[in-house]
């Protein structure tokens, strides 16, 4: 095959996201003008691979005839969260070995004096060494390096697997760290070696010391999965490489990908958020709250002028700050697999207990007992139980109505189907603070921005959301439950750069600024080079991440490009700082803090326009319907008009309430909702109430 496979016409490209519970996969044959196929398997969790190539063999196209797949991945997530980590050592600067640990004095309950935190290499695995770099980048202390050796072969002794060599301002002189790096590269019996600048050239010793672990951790399960699923795809005839989706909403071949394995971490929301800025963009909104309802959890995030929230700042769980470029997504845990259930005071509590993919909601049948969001929302009439996937074993909608009453009405004084809406209620309310989290505490006013809901359960909660909020539009694209797979065809390769500069604006050198922003430019342009897919064309962005003198947290500035003076650059931190905050302090001097380069890749425009099959919509609204049946709004059922949104005439309008069934996902249309699809297929609600 050629190299820029992505770029000829023609050619096949599968996306798949591994999510918690399903996995989603779209495939696009441009050599059948864009037919669309899509499959939805159920992931596996102790070997991701055999649920991707489950959802391959489900659309039932052979896999040998691929041009190019690319992959959302969450085994790194998991692996971080579950701790399911690579035994790892580290090398550090003597005196400094605590400093991953001490953090930033911060307590893992805000309110209360107990708490524990497990740092991700202990104690005994961090090991000291002479050497010494000041902030300048001069070296007070030579590197040791008989010491050097010897603590590599005390980590091997202690069975190391991986190997981080974090020493002390190597942002601001490397020099110590790489030539660690060569000594271990001596001894160490694989290249699981990873040097905190190369990876973060970043001020701040301790996010740098974190996300250097977190990398070096996962590099082996990361790799190991990786060929994993090589060989499986190989033995299914798919000989080519294949891409990765990175936090930062940009692919890598992946062949490259365990180098920077801390930055597939947050792989499967990003894709999600790029494939909602995509559409978004096609369909005249640009500024979206994307809404992302799985089984798990919901991720929310905001898109700005079609641009994704992006953010180095990222903590994923106490005191495991990833600082690297990720898509600003937050997460609560409230996903259709939600557990529902009545605490010792007698309130109803839903999530963050999950009841996952095994075994699942009750009506899955697959041997779950503990109410979920899903059983409720089948208990509320806005689910098709003959329509569930992946059901083991039926279970009527009594039995799950019974387990509401049993276990959730009686001891809150309520029936089942009370029980089952307040549920529904609760799951909501904690999905519209994680929406207020990424928009109002923000300084956005949600008013304007239209939500965009998807996941295999976002468009069931929307309108309730979007009503909740005042948000006054709601677009449900396409396909909503593979829209995560979607971000992975449409998405850009993209790679991110950041050096520490840390001094005062006004005695800034600016062609040593102009000079940080150009090497930025070349190392992602080679990086592009690179790849088997050829973009076409490569865009940069350039941004400054600075404050007033004095204090700790910093904003992200947009640079209009390399070339930036000490004024122009002051000028755009005060509108920045004073559009944040709404506060002017001319007397305090601004500080350049960080340099931010993005260099992305931009692939070809893809048609969404037969994400649903034209040539199976019907003439006219009324024979798009499948029945009529009782759903439950505020207020207690209604007769509800369902239809079948394959069939939707493009031209339709539709009233609510409704429902709108598809193979991937069920969308509720509230009372005085007002909804029309658009040429790709979205749905644009306007919201009533």
């Amino acid at each position: 095959m050629a190299e820029n496979i992505s770029s000829q016409p023609g050619s096949v490209v599968a996306g798949i996201d591994v999510g918690g519970t399903f996995t989603d996969l779209i495939l696009i044959d441009g050599s059948d003008g864009g037919k669309v196929r899509i499959a939805k398997t159920p992931t596996t969790v102790d070997n991701q691979a055999f649920g991707v190539v489950a959802a391959l063999s489900e659309t039932g196209f052979p896999v040998g005839d691929i041009d190019l797949i690319v992959h959302g991945t969450t085994t790194t997530t998991n692996a971080v969260l579950e701790r399911r980590l690579a035994r790892t050592g580290m090398i550090t600067t003597r005196g400094f070995r605590d400093v991953i640990e001490l953090g930033r004095r911060t307590r893992p309950q805000a309110y209360g004096m107990t708490g524990s935190f497990v740092p991700v290499i202990p104690r005994d695995l961090r090991l000291e060494v002479g050497e010494r770099m000041e902030a300048s980048g001069k070296v007070r202390v030579p590197l040791d390096e008989d010491e050097m050796r010897a603590a590599v072969g005390r980590l091997l002794a202690a069975g190391c697997e991986s190997l981080v060599i974090h020493f002390l301002h190597s942002y601001a002189n490397p020099a110590h760290e790489r030539r660690a790096a060569e000594i271990a590269a001596e001894l160490w019996p694989n290249a699981y070696v990873t040097t905190g600048h190369s990876l973060l050239s970043e001020a701040r010793e301790f996010e740098r010391g974190v996300t250097a672990a977190v990398n070096a951790s996962v590099q082996p399960i990361l790799e190991r999965y990786v060929e994993r699923l090589r060989r499986e795809l190989e033995g299914r005839g798919y000989g080519r490489d294949f891409l990765i989706m990175n936090g930062n909403g940009g692919m890598i071949s992946a062949r490259y990908v365990t180098r920077d394995a801390a930055k597939t971490v947050m792989s499967g929301p990003a894709s999600g958020v790029i494939a909602a800025a995509y559409t978004g963009k096609r369909a005249g909104f640009p500024s979206l709250v994307t809404y992302d309802m799985g089984g798990t959890s919901t991720d929310v995030a905001l898109i700005l002028d079609a641009q994704p929230a992006v953010s180095n700042e990222i903590e994923i769980e106490y005191a495991m700050p990833i600082h690297v470029p990720m898509v600003a997504v937050h997460t609560v845990g409230a996903g259709g697999g939600s557990i529902a259930r009545v605490d010792a005071s007698g309130l109803i509590q839903v999530g963050p207990q999950s009841a996952g993919a095994d075994p699942g909601p009750i009506c899955y049948g697959r041997g779950g007992a503990e109410p979920t969001i899903t059983d409720a929302n089948l208990v509320l009439g806005r689910l098709n139980p003959k329509k569930l996937l992946a059901v083991a074993k039926p279970v009527t909608v009594e039995h799950v109505l019974k387990i509401f009453d049993e276990k959730i009405g009686r001891a809150a004084g309520l029936d089942g189907y009370s029980a089952a809406g307040a549920v529904l209620r609760l799951g909501n309310m904690k999905m519209a603070g994680a929406i207020r989290m990424v928009s109002v505490a923000r300084g956005y006013d949600p008013r304007d921005f239209a939500l965009f809901a998807f996941g295999g359960a976002g468009p069931l909660h929307a309108s309730a959301l979007a009503r909740e909020l005042g948000l006054p539009r709601m677009l449900v694209p396409a396909r909503p439950g593979i829209t995560n797979a979607l971000g992975c065809v449409v998405a850009d390769l993209r790679h991110d750069f950041v050096n520490t500069v840390n001094r005062p604006v006004a005695t800034l050198d600016e062609a040593a600024t102009q000079a940080v922003l150009e090497n930025h430019r070349a190392q992602g342009v080679a990086l592009i080079e690179q790849e088997m897919v050829k973009p076409e064309a490569i865009r940069f962005s350039h941004s400054a991440d600075m404050q007033f003198v004095g204090q700790t947290h910093i904003v992200t500035v947009p640079l209009p490009s390399a070339e930036i003076s000490r004024a122009e650059l002051q000028a755009l931190f005060e509108k920045a700082y004073f559009a944040r905050f709404r506060v002017e302090l001319p007397e305090i001097r601004p500080n350049l803090v960080n340099l931010n380069t993005s260099v992305t890749g931009v692939r070809p425009q893809v048609d969404l326009s037969r994400l649903i099959d034209p040539a199976g919509r019907a003439a006219t609204l009324a024979d798009a319907l499948t029945e009529t049946r009782p759903v439950w709004f505020e207020g207690g059922f209604v007769d509800t008009p369902v239809y079948a949104r394959a069939k939707l005439p493009l031209d339709a309008e539709l009233v609510g309430p409704a429902i709108l069934d598809q193979m991937d996902a069920t969308t509720v249309l509230e009372p005085g909702d007002r909804a029309r699809s658009d040429g790709d297929g979205n749905l644009i609600v306007e919201v009533g109430g």
